[in-house]
């Protein structure tokens, strides 16, 4: 079984990635930063990890305000950083652990969290700033992550109380994954700030000890503050400090702190810490009924006969063929996918599997591939074909034989707009779903 090994705390100011891609090391103005991930480089090359749960938020960067989500969960299989502004720092992608991720949201979900999903999506500092300084990474990272974005930047946000119920859900999740996984949680972000209006520069150290003490000592307490005394204190950026009371939910009730560290540089005072549990959780995920209830929803539902859940791992393995369809929905696209398919396909690097799945018209192929029915339909826009040849198709029926099991055959249709194929505007009824492969996936 998966294990919780202990946590991190860290900063995620951008600091710490430029005094680190600068060389600061031995400058005295910079060097206590480096001083204080001393000894948590020494405690993670000692317990060796092999996933970091990064609990951080992005600076609307890779998360803009046209969709913003409040617990977003990396599913997908690595994770690069991003370019802010001036280009991406020079860091390799770090392999993200879909197992574990999958039966985190899982977990989540089966206890009334309401998640989004992301995948191929890079990281900004909120991330790699303090993931940057925890590992070694010249010649790649020596783990895996799973990250957990949390929208602190548009409020209404998460309540405190909220976070710290959100760590104890996501221990139990851990803690009942199958395989044996050690991790360390990282909540990063903090300590007190502001940066922006006249209040611009706010820093209070004093606050910043007094709410180190307090995740060790008496998180309830910080689980009952409001986002108005978090930014009276510590300023209103300084408010993302409630992502630490995610990690602390996760920890037990009390907690020994191995190493604390803390520096104010300039903007944003940059803090470290290592914690280790003193006792057993206040519930135990070992319960033999956790597993039924994260699966409960979903119990059964490998039973029913030609029929393929979208699932985590289904979208993770057809991510590349999906991402390729719904960009039809753009006209440059898809005026290129009609004038020169084969192109295209080379450029998007999909496998010779998932091109011949599109050349072929393979609806039910894609399916079972991992590709959901909703790109299908776009596809079937695309090329003139209407929704009801693909439902056929699934069938394993000509478009004849599957009308006559319809209330009204004639009823043809697809998601076609302005931009609808010749031979769709015409309802080329005629046309033929292509050859089928049998349904054995």
């Amino acid at each position: 079984m998966a294990i919780i090994i202990g946590a991190v705390a860290s900063s995620h100011t951008p600091t710490i990635g430029f005094a680190l891609d600068a060389h600061k090391e031995n400058d005295p103005v910079w060097a206590p930063i480096f001083e204080g991930y001393k000894p948590v480089q020494r405690w993670l090359a000692e317990k060796k990890p092999d996933v970091l749960l990064m609990i951080f938020n992005d600076h609307v960067t890779s998360f803009f305000f046209d969709h913003y989500s409040q617990f977003a969960l990396g599913i997908g299989e690595s994770y690069a950083p991003a370019d802010e502004g001036g280009g991406p720092r020079a860091l390799p992608p770090v392999r993200g652990h879909t197992g574990l991720s999958h039966h985190i949201a899982a977990g989540l979900v089966a206890d009334e969290f309401d998640l989004s999903y992301f995948q191929d999506k890079p990281l900004d500092h909120g991330c790699f700033s303090p993931l940057s300084m925890l590992w070694p990474h010249e010649s790649g990272w020596p783990g895996a992550i799973v990250p957990l974005q949390i929208g602190v930047l548009e409020f209404p946000i998460p309540t405190a109380r909220r976070c710290y119920k959100l760590g104890q859900s996501l221990r139990k999740a851990i803690e009942s994954y199958p395989e044996d996984v050690k991790v360390v949680l990282v909540a990063t972000g903090g300590l007190s700030h502001q940066v922006h209006g006249e209040r611009c520069g706010y820093n209070n150290p004093e606050w910043d000890e007094t709410f180190m003490d307090l995740i060790e000592r008496d998180p309830e307490r910080l689980a009952e503050m409001t986002h108005a005394e978090y930014a009276r204190l510590g300023g209103f950026e300084g408010t993302e400090v409630i992502m630490w009371l995610v990690m602390r939910g996760a920890l037990s009730p009390r907690i020994r702190t191995l190493h604390r560290s803390y520096y104010l540089p300039s903007m944003t005072g940059i803090a470290t810490a290592i914690y280790e549990n003193d006792g057993p959780a206040a519930d135990s995920a070992a319960d033999e009924h956790y597993l039924e209830h994260i699966n409960h929803q979903l119990a059964g539902a490998d039973q029913i006969e030609g029929s393929y859940p979208y699932t985590l791992a289904r979208s993770v393995k057809g991510y590349r063929l999906n991402k390729f369809l719904h960009r039809l929905t753009e006209p440059a696209w898809r005026a290129r996918f009609r004038a020169a398919q084969e192109a295209l396909f080379e450029e998007a690097q999909l496998t010779a599997e998932e091109q011949a799945l599109v050349r072929q018209l393979d609806w039910r192929g894609m399916i079972h591939y991992g590709v959901s029915f909703f790109m299908l339909e776009k596809l079937g826009a695309v090329v003139g074909v209407s929704n009801l040849h693909i439902y056929a198709a699934m069938r394993g029926q000509t478009l004849e034989e599957f009308q006559q099991t319809r209330n009204a055959p004639g009823a043809l249709y697809s998601v076609a707009g302005t931009d609808a194929a010749p031979a769709q505007q015409a309802w080329d009824v005629a046309r033929q779903p292509p050859p089928l492969i049998p349904a054995t996936r």
